[in-house]
């Protein structure tokens, strides 16, 4: 059943389009990266069970709020927030929430394509390693290990190869955005989406026979209830709600395009699942490798732009695993900076009557001119800090104070005002009537909702503003 709205803009063909178009959004970098790299920084199977405890109970109700506020607005995020408000006698100006999670979209997709065009930077270098030194051998054939791990400091730190990646990379985008839900978005996540999950399999796969799988195990999964500290948990909860890219109003965009003969709880809580499942294979998929090549896992990017490369360089077929790696890697990025640039395009048309195209290029201009300067940020204009009159964003250069702002201070505030708009504001039998819950489990979910969810992100933010 294909949604409609006030504005004619087209919605999902199918329920399973629907699921692929939201798990594409959720699953990205922070799954294939962030999460094996915060779990064993952090406790391993600790981390881990609490990181699973929190999807539950913090990020599918919050999931949950963000598709039904969208579904019953059937309009861009603002309007349907103003929708839900008119309509439960509450005022207007809780559009501002949305417009909150508007505006981090934008500035998240400003910087994450920048990150996109890294990651076509490496599939440029593994696919001519390949045809330099075939199929067979490992990558990097002939190199030192000094030489490539000067490629990822050598790749940032040239301004004109990084701008021109994130803008042929916002390019990609674009086209998809630019062609609607049916017709573009949902081929993007109808196409790369299982491709995405059979490239991730086959990786695990290798792994689990030519890697250290036991090592791995014991890694990410040893439970140790000693290390489950209050900074532990909280980095958990705050990777789950990270995560499922809560706080940008992509839900509430997608739950837009959702027909009303869909289940909402039920299919949250199938986009939940995989998003996990994909987080918790990756580091099966990641890790194995690593360790096989005697390499110690390192956080954040460097374990996908630097230790990854040298554990290639130690295996073989290195280099056709890390071509399909980087490829797999591309295809999750570009399902995420299509729900990204999907939010403000869909707020542009609503707002000021512009055509899809339109609509889409103007956003594309302005995360292209926020992207150079993050692309930038990491070379030439280093010393530039845009923020930094504000303490915690010091010393900051444009990509790591978007990053930080979006992360820290936008992302949570609107997830948690979310919250608190479903929970004590919105009109029960409205909120009831989208939800599809029933019983003891409609009851929890509203528990968690009014007071669990806005505690917890409000520890999140508090703890990122001083910690």
């Amino acid at each position: 059943m294909v949604a409609t709205s006030a504005t004619a803009r087209d919605g999902w063909s199918s329920r399973t389009a629907f699921i692929l178009a939201a798990i594409g959004s959720a699953v990205g970098l922070g799954n294939l990266v962030r999460f094996p790299a915060e779990a064993g920084a952090n406790g391993g199977g600790a981390f881990v069970l609490f990181y699973i405890l929190c999807i539950v109970l913090i990020g599918l109700p919050v999931l949950l709020c963000e598709t039904l506020i969208g579904r019953h607005g059937q309009a861009a995020a603002p309007e349907s927030y103003r929708k839900l408000a008119v309509e439960s006698g509450a005022s207007k100006a809780w559009e501002l929430v949305a417009s909150l999670g508007v505006f981090s979209a934008f500035l998240v997709l400003s910087f994450y394509c920048v990150l996109g065009g890294w990651v076509l930077y490496y599939i440029g270098t593994f696919g001519a390693d390949l045809v330099a030194t075939g199929v067979s051998g490992p990558a990097f054939d002939g190199l030192s290990y000094e030489e490539v791990d000067a490629l990822f400091p050598a790749m940032i730190s040239n301004g004109i190869v990084t701008s021109l990646l994130d803008i042929l990379f916002l390019g990609i985008t674009l086209l998809f955005v630019a062609r609607g839900v049916s017709g573009g978005i949902e081929k993007v996540a109808v196409y790369l989406m299982p491709t995405f999950f059979v490239l991730l399999l086959g990786i695990t796969i290798y792994g689990f026979f030519g890697g250290a799988m036991e090592q791995t195990f014991a890694y990410l999964f040893t439970f140790e209830p000693e290390k489950l500290t209050p900074e532990v948990m909280l980095a958990a909860v705050g990777q789950a709600f990270f995560s499922l890219s809560l706080g940008v109003a992509g839900m509430v965009t997608y739950g837009a395009y959702v027909g009303r003969d869909v289940n909402l709880a039920g299919t949250s809580a199938i986009i939940a699942g995989a998003d996990t499942a994909v987080a918790l294979i990756a580091g099966l998929c990641i890790f194995p490798i690593v360790f096989a090549a005697g390499l110690a896992p390192n956080g954040g990017l460097g374990l996908m732009f630097q230790t990854l490369p040298h554990a290639f360089q130690e295996i073989p077929f290195g280099s056709l695993i890390g071509l399909a790696f980087f490829v797999m890697v591309a295809f999750a990025a570009l399902t995420s900076s299509v729900a990204l640039m999907e939010v403000p395009t869909a707020w542009v048309i609503d707002r000021f009557g512009l055509r899809r195209g339109a609509a889409a290029g103007l956003v594309t201009l302005g995360a292209a001119v926020l992207g150079v300067l993050s692309a930038l940020s990491t070379g030439v204009l280093s010393g530039f800090h845009p923020l930094g009159f504000i303490p915690i964003f010091e010393g900051m250069g444009t990509l790591d104070a978007l990053d930080g702002l979006t992360s820290k201070l936008t992302m949570p505030i609107a997830a948690l005002l979310t919250s608190v708009f479903v929970g004590w504001i919105a009109d029960r039998r409205l909120v009831d009537s989208e939800n599809g819950l029933s019983g003891g489990l409609h009851l929890f979910w509203r528990f968690l909702v009014r007071f669990a969810c806005p505690l917890v992100l409000a520890a999140i933010m508090v703890f990122g503003v001083i910690g």
